[in-house]
């Protein structure tokens, strides 16, 4: 993929975040506690995950493989930071959600055809486009002293505290129900619950910021912005269906915010 192009893939593909930020105020996807009948057939929620997140896993080796770069420390550090994310997300996370949960096949298809075009834009960026003769990456530049840079220090920080939110969030919402028979709703207490509804999306935002600064890389940002775009929507519709079905939380905690704290 020449250079331009891969620019103009991610002006696209900003684009295409722009959208779905627009129409995720208006269209809810439904899966979770926001799944219905509307969007058609579904599959179970435990394979619905490892379906849509396995393809990404899988090209990222693959990207890294066929990189004449492969064996570069910076890079493979940057890879093993991404499939931390994606190894719990892929091989553990859906194997410990209880109950009967179903993913609509429809949200399944579109996770995957994301999960493929971002793989596209980590991965091809990390090992091939970062190291354009005419204009190499700020890591390629500076070698393993990136690893002392501000970017990388800061970066790896944040993408520490956001994987730790995210998964202390899951566990509080995975151990909410009893057991799997249990269909009911209940509202998510504790940790940073008592500051945002969607305490676990705060953790992937927070995660996400810490990559794109990282890397420092165009194609972070965008993946921050397409994360953005794709889970404050959302947030805010959880929002609404936590106000409806327990409205006392709320009299109780009027400061609580939807997936930012104290802002949004």
């Amino acid at each position: 993929m020449f250079l331009s192009a891969f620019y103009i893939y991610l002006w696209i593909m900003l684009v295409i975040a722009l959208a779905t930020f627009i129409t995720l105020y208006f269209v809810e996807a439904g899966y979770g506690i926001l799944r219905t009948d509307k969007w058609g057939k579904t599959i179970s929620n435990k394979w619905a995950w490892f379906f849509m997140e396995l393809p990404i896993f899988v090209a990222m080796i693959v990207l890294w493989l066929s990189s004449p770069h492969r064996w570069n420390i910076v890079p493979i550090v940057f890879l093993l930071i991404f499939q931390a994310h994606y190894i719990q997300r892929t091989l553990i996370f859906p194997f410990l959600l209880k109950g009967k949960s179903r993913m609509p096949i429809g949200i399944m298809c579109l996770g995957i055809s994301f999960n493929i075009l971002n793989s596209m834009m980590q991965g091809y960026w990390i090992f091939h486009v970062a190291y354009n003769q005419d204009s190499p990456a700020l890591f390629v530049q500076v070698g393993t002293n990136w690893f002392c840079s501000w970017q990388f220090i800061l970066g790896v920080s944040l993408f520490v505290a956001g994987y730790f939110i995210n998964l202390r969030s899951d566990y509080i919402i995975r151990h909410l129900r009893k057991d799997s028979n249990d269909t009911n709703h209940y509202f998510p207490k504790g940790f940073m619950f008592k500051y945002v509804t969607s305490a676990n999306y705060f953790g992937e935002l927070v995660e996400w910021l810490g990559f794109a600064i990282l890397t420092w890389s165009v194609s972070g940002l965008v993946f921050f912005i397409w994360t953005f775009a794709n889970l404050v929507p959302r947030a805010e519709a959880i929002y609404k269906r936590y106000k409806q079905e327990f409205p006392e939380e709320f009299l109780n905690n009027r400061k609580l915010k939807r997936v930012i704290p104290f802002v949004y």
